[in-house]
């Protein structure tokens, strides 16, 4: 049994340190107010680079507002990689870490359709893989391989990890996300394959081995079985994988139609900067997650 020792980048989840120049995105200047662009208080129109800084402060709230914000938040990411249609029968989880015991995580019932999932239907799950609140089962790949995730990253408050269809098929071929497009960039050293397939995951050894594996990193290409994406809240690990997963879609359908043209490492390594905040990866489900609560109220039940 091998551990891959092809790492894809370096031993650092993408943080908040940015390289790179911020981009000014004017408004409509009807809009905005005087004509004369020159006169405009740039302070409120000049929108920063997707990689900050951000002027969006966290909201500050108690144990109780986190636990409830975290599971909110979970439930859509579960609804929202519904709707995309990454899940796939019944393998697929993502976990948060509960605020007050860090050793515990929220995770999806086994059996439930993730279209079909609430606030409510979620299972509290301790570092033993006790179901300390909530109703069964519990899915065994979900505990070995996230309550590994969890112990091995105190910055990790999420992880995420579906059959999904690109991922998989990308996960077949031992190829990392090259940084073929600025979306993909984001990844740029900053995911590992990790090659150690054998079977479906059901000891926590296995889970330890991944997150060894993973390291300081936000993604892991799991061989022959999918992605896996962490982060520092749930929103971002949420956010990470539905990138990965588009990214690994636009890579496999590149590589079909001809030859990669994969942009040199200090192109690469610049956007990422500018790509790869946790702060700009939150935005971006936020904005997926308003849509779902609006369009299926019931998630929060």
């Amino acid at each position: 049994m091998s551990i891959s020792t092809e790492n894809i980048g370096t031993d650092n989840i993408s943080g908040e340190n940015i390289s790179g120049e911020n981009i000014s995105i004017f408004t409509d200047a009807r809009a905005a107010g005087p004509s004369d662009r020159s006169s405009w208080d740039q302070s409120n129109i000049v929108a920063p680079a997707v990689g900050g800084p951000w002027p969006r402060p966290e909201a500050e709230r108690t144990v109780v507002e986190e636990r409830l914000y975290r599971k909110q938040r979970l439930a859509g990411a579960y609804r929202i990689f519904g709707q995309l249609g990454l899940g796939e029968g019944l393998p697929g989880h993502i976990t948060a870490r509960d605020p007050e015991l860090p050793g515990h995580f929220w995770v999806n019932r086994l059996g439930i359709d993730f279209r079909r999932i609430t606030v409510s239907s979620l299972l509290l799950v301790n570092d033993v893989g006790e179901i300390v609140e909530g109703t069964g089962p519990l899915n065994t790949a979900a505990f070995a391989i996230h309550s590994q995730i969890h112990a091995a990253r105190p910055d990790v408050v999420a992880a995420a990890h579906t059959h999904a269809l690109y991922g998989k098929a990308l996960s077949a071929i031992g190829e990392p996300l090259h940084p073929i497009s600025q979306d993909a960039c984001a990844f740029f050293e900053d995911h590992v394959i990790f090659a150690d397939f054998n079977g479906v995951v059901l000891s926590p050894d296995e889970g330890r081995r991944i997150a060894e594996t993973l390291g300081g990193r936000k993604l892991a290409i799991l061989a022959n079985h999918g992605l896996l994406s962490v982060g520092t809240s749930v929103e971002s690990a949420a956010y990470w994988f539905i990138a990965a997963e588009r990214a690994a879609k636009a890579q496999l359908i590149a590589s079909a139609a001809g030859t990669l043209r994969i942009l040199d490492d200090e192109t690469a390594r610049l956007t990422a900067g500018q790509l790869s905040s946790e702060t700009g990866a939150r935005w971006s489900f936020e904005a997926l997650y308003q849509i779902i609560v609006e369009e299926q109220p019931d998630l929060l039940d």
